[in-house]
């Protein structure tokens, strides 16, 4: 629930009222930006896009029993015409959402902490949202650009403690405009890698845009980046208070333990120690932890009050989902998006799996710029090294895997693979969004007679 009044809705997010409704309920429910997804009771934007104007489909959306609509001046007629509902006009639907979302991040009185990197972020949010021993929102999946990070806002209950917010990069400027909604206290860097390159050129140019975090907290703020991240240095002033994670970093674990499906790691900080039970196996999710350990000292929590949080840990869907496959084929299904960095990691994490053989299903990774088939080449040489195989390749830039098989798509690659799996076979399958390798794996689980979650 959105506890702000239609007079200050419309004061914050520089618009004007077009229709009052009288006698319904004084506030809405939460904020959506896609008609489709609308349910009674929301605050509608209409946005413009390339192709259409979102404020078309408010007349629906309003008679399907919204809460109101914010539209532009060239739709607000046809809101106002659905007979009901509050109708907003506004000349920048997108800044009105966008500055109704500061707008009650400051009236919730939350603490808000703002989550960027090349790679591990959703899953530092993940494990943040866990740990933390208050009242937490959270971003929910991968809500973190210019239209995604005001609605997760927006999404926040009232009473809510503390606001864990990811923040997606794709060019200078993105991450500043994403802490003038969210104003962080804290600004977490999970790592600097090369992602992004076309765009931007250099790790330098990256770890800048990165650090633009750095500049969006107030003046109480703290920053929590990892101990290696020498390009971040440059960024980090004296004057910032600053918690570092990882070897050689503030917060680290040690006594690391593996078990049936769980971490056990003594971790330690500058607040104090406490023994975690972490259920996952992976390194690089240790080292999100470690992030996320930080988060919450950054806060003024203590170690010991997160210990027991450990257990609820989840993921967002796509990234490291375990399934199990008919023929006791284990199947890693981690094709959310990828990068070197995560590439590395999640290689480096299949080859530790109890397996007969470790198959990879590889889609290309994108935006790396010129150095991309140098990229590709080392992360197929890694592959061979670890002892994975056989390497299937998905799509024009995986060619440079050299790998054992190649199929030009998702579908195509569900035949290839289905002829090569055997029995006690752990695979992994990855690659950037654009490859649409989810495709891959539903494909491949009607085929095998589906499979649930590994439990």
């Amino acid at each position: 629930m959105i506890e702000l009044a239609p007079e200050r809705i419309a004061e914050a997010a520089g618009a004007r009222v077009v229709r009052a409704e009288e006698g319904g309920e004084p506030h809405p429910r939460r904020a959506e930006a896609d008609s489709r997804r609308a349910r009674p009771g929301d605050l509608f934007f209409g946005l413009r896009g390339e192709r259409t104007d979102g404020g078309r489909f408010a007349a629906e959306v309003l008679r399907a029993g919204a809460w109101g609509a914010v539209v532009s001046p060239e739709t607000s007629a046809d809101a106002a015409a659905a007979g009901r509902g509050w109708v907003f006009e506004s000349e920048d639907p997108l800044r009105s959402l966008q500055d109704l979302a500061r707008e009650w991040r400051r009236a919730l009185g939350a603490r808000v902490v703002g989550v960027t990197g090349s790679t591990g972020k959703t899953s530092v949010k993940d494990i943040t949202r866990a740990l933390l021993p208050w009242r937490v929102h959270a971003s929910p999946e991968n809500f973190n650009t210019e239209v995604g990070l005001p609605l997760a806002v927006l999404g926040a209950e009232p009473g809510t403690e503390v606001l864990v917010l990811e923040m997606a990069m794709r060019g200078m400027g993105q991450i500043a405009e994403l802490c003038a909604i969210a104003e962080p206290d804290v600004g977490a860097i999970t790592n600097v890698g090369p992602v992004h390159l076309e765009l931007l050129g250099t790790i330098e140019a990256i770890a800048e845009a990165k650090a633009e975090i750095l500049q969006g907290l107030g003046p109480e703020g703290r920053a929590v980046v990892p101990a290696d991240a020498e390009a971040l240095e440059p960024h980090l002033g004296d004057e910032l208070p600053t918690i570092t994670f990882g070897p050689g970093g503030d917060v680290f674990a040690r006594e690391v333990e593996r078990r049936e499906g769980a971490t056990v790691a003594l971790i330690v900080t500058p607040a104090g120690e406490a023994r975690f039970e972490l259920p996952f196996t992976e390194e690089h999710n240790l080292t999100n932890a470690l992030a996320a350990v930080a988060i919450g000292v950054a806060l003024g929590a203590e170690p010991a009050a997160m210990v027991p949080r450990a257990a609820s840990i989840s993921f967002s869907r796509l990234r490291g989902e375990r399934l199990q496959l008919p023929g006791d084929i284990a199947l890693v299904n981690d094709c959310y998006n990828a990068n070197p960095i995560s590439m590395r990691a999640a290689l480096k994490n299949l080859a530790t799996l109890p397996a007969r053989r470790h198959v990879a299903v590889l889609g290309g990774m994108a935006e790396l710029g010129p150095e991309g088939p140098a990229y590709h080449r080392e992360i197929g040489a890694l592959a061979r090294g670890l002892g994975i195989g056989p390497v299937i390749g998905v799509g024009e830039l995986a060619r440079d895997y050299a790998p054992d098989e190649w199929a030009p798509d998702p579908q195509a690659a569900v035949e290839v693979a289905d002829g090569l799996l055997e029995s006690g076979d752990a695979v992994l399958v990855k690659g950037s969004r654009s490859v649409g390798l989810e495709a891959f794996t539903e494909g491949l689980r009607a085929r095998r007679g589906g499979g649930g979650a590994d439990a």
